[in-house]
């Protein structure tokens, strides 16, 4: 047998040497090829039914014992930010910090419950990447140019703003452009991978759309009330948007989790979807590489979206500002190296330039990051939602979402009802409870926005 067919069997890459000896001497007592292949499989998946096996119990021994699972025997340590959040969210994170590779954790004051780390949650981690952590839609982010126009450009030129993001944009599932667009990010290395080279078709066709659920693009005015970012104070149009890695993204996350959770079979029920993988290993670093890949996509996404808008304005930025979230980092804290998951939290180090939204009709603020520690260098990525999308559809209907928005002075050209203003938390509040974390140096009012049509699924 080769080494790629243990491997798909699901023998530890650690173990492949000792593997391939035993296989060896199986054929030399007789065992043909199939049953070594079955035997093998069987000792691997149910190791604790096989330690008896005369060919590969002793594998089976050592495979049982390598995934025993042993929690710290204290959790790792984790600070907290706003009150009252959701007892799925600080429980997820509690679970997170039993792992034996958890060094220090933080939760966001924008916090609900995700799948394995909540979203809002931070992780440091020692030697070891959790695809859950990172996210499904790995490098998700967020940016913003800001032109050289005053703001009451969004009502004059109402129309044209209007058609701008209705021609240069495109949202849902699936959906990718007749003709395809030109990227450096095309010009990389898709090919070290079996499902980054899969998707790479498909990222071709999707490049420089956006996804669905809170994913958006909307033109809005940015206020400075004293000189920051390089500008003068005052009023300016802007236009923001909100997506990450697509399709291609959901399908490295989904291969590299589904991998992480078939060689960590035995972590209890609530921690599987925190199942790691070793960054020693070539299934952790192959997992790694990916997502910076999908990084550099999503931000290529973002790139040209801006672009086109640039272009149909005939307008040159002053200024464009962006930050992602559901990604790892490798950090040095406390003068140790550590791999930071921020999964629905963004940096914050000290003088690091973000974007915190709020909700379709609420501000969103850029922020300059205060570096603190205990965050691990941490802030919210946005308003956080307060309901399930289910219960959203539940509790509301259209002719009173329609009526909140206009109040505010808001024109929506397409969006999910399940992405109603009311499903976010008080942005002001999640700031307020963030003070220690970022300085708040402008306020972005959204007046125009476009999302995913309603009844898309959710790709956020």
């Amino acid at each position: 047998m080769k080494q790629k067919q243990l491997l798909d069997i699901g023998v530890d890459p650690d173990d492949i040497d000792f593997a391939l000896e035993l296989v060896q001497k199986a054929r030399e007592k007789g065992l043909n090829k199939k049953k070594i292949h079955r035997q093998l499989q069987l000792a691997i998946s149910k190791p604790d039914a096989n330690f008896t096996n005369p060919y590969f119990g002793v594998l089976a021994k050592k495979v049982f014992k390598d995934r025993a699972f042993k929690e710290r025997k204290q959790p790792a340590p984790w600070e907290i930010w706003g009150e009252d959040l959701p007892e799925g969210a600080v429980k997820q994170m509690e679970n997170a910090c039993r792992l034996p590779i958890s060094w220090r954790g933080a939760l966001m004051a924008d916090a609900h419950q995700g799948y394995g780390l909540p979203i809002g949650g931070v992780l440091a981690t020692e030697g070891a990447v959790i695809p859950y952590a990172v996210g499904v839609d790995i490098a998700c982010r967020v940016k913003m140019t800001v032109f050289d126009s005053p703001a009451q450009d969004v009502d004059d030129n109402k129309d044209f703003l209007i058609k701008t993001l209705e021609k240069d944009t495109l949202f849902g599932i699936g959906k990718a452009f007749d003709r395809s667009h030109d990227h450096p990010v095309l010009q990389e290395d898709w090919s070290f991978s079996k499902v980054t080279k899969h998707v790479k078709p498909r990222a071709i066709r999707q490049l420089g759309s956006s996804g669905s659920g809170n994913h958006f693009v909307e033109f809005g005015e940015l206020t400075l009330t004293h000189g920051a970012l390089g500008l003068e104070s005052g009023s300016y149009l802007a236009v923001l948007s909100h997506s990450g890695s697509r399709g291609a993204g959901s399908a490295v996350a989904n291969h590299y989790s589904k991998l992480a959770m078939k060689l960590r079979p035995n972590l209890p029920k609530e921690l599987q979807h925190l199942a790691w993988l070793s960054l020693d290993s070539e299934e952790g670093q192959e997992y790694w590489q990916a997502m910076e890949l999908m990084g550099k996509y999503a931000a290529a996404n973002h790139h040209i979206i801006h672009k086109k808008i640039c272009k149909s304005l005939g307008a040159k930025p002053l200024l464009q500002i962006e930050n992602h979230h559901n990604f790892a980092w490798k950090e040095m804290h406390d003068g140790k190296e550590v791999i930071v998951h921020r999964k629905g939290a963004t940096p914050a180090g000290e003088g690091d330039i973000g974007i915190i939204p709020g909700s379709m009709v609420n501000s969103c603020y850029v922020v300059r990051g205060k570096g603190n520690e205990s965050s691990l260098l941490s802030a919210p990525h946005g308003a956080g939602r307060v309901m399930s999308r289910r219960q959203a559809k539940r509790s509301f209907n259209w002719t009173d979402v329609n009526q909140v928005i206009k109040s505010k002075n808001v024109t929506l050209l397409s969006a999910g009802l399940d992405e109603a203003p009311s499903v976010y938390k008080d942005i002001d509040m999640v700031m307020r409870h963030s003070e220690n974390l970022v300085e708040i140096l402008a306020c972005f009012q959204p007046r125009i926005v476009k999302m995913a049509k309603d009844g898309e699924r959710p790709e956020d």
